[in-house]
């Protein structure tokens, strides 16, 4: 059984291509500072794998983002439909 430390290191190209996705949707500035995360979940009811990807803005809101696949399967629609939620709620309702 694969243990919560001793995963395979995610690509850093798929990282940045995330990232990308992000920046582009959000329409995040340069000194936005984001982090994406591969998360594994053995607890009922919890999604086995999900990404969660985190912004920092330079004047300390913080937003998070959780889509619930492999961060190499994440898709612009899946970015995109996030963005659209955050629309729908209220355009800026992502930031904390």
């Amino acid at each position: 059984m694969r243990g919560m430390f001793d995963n395979e290191r995610p690509d850093p190209v798929v990282i940045d291509r995330v990232k990308a996705m992000f920046v582009a949707e959000f329409e995040l500035s340069e000194d936005t500072m984001l982090s994406v995360a591969e998360l594994r979940c053995h607890e009922p009811g919890c999604p086995p794998i999900e990404t969660v990807v985190t912004a920092r803005s330079a004047d300390g809101k913080i937003a998070d983002w959780r889509v619930h696949k492999p961060m190499k399967g994440i898709l612009s629609e899946d970015v995109a439909a996030l963005y659209q939620r955050a629309r729908y709620l209220n355009r800026d309702s992502y930031w904390r």
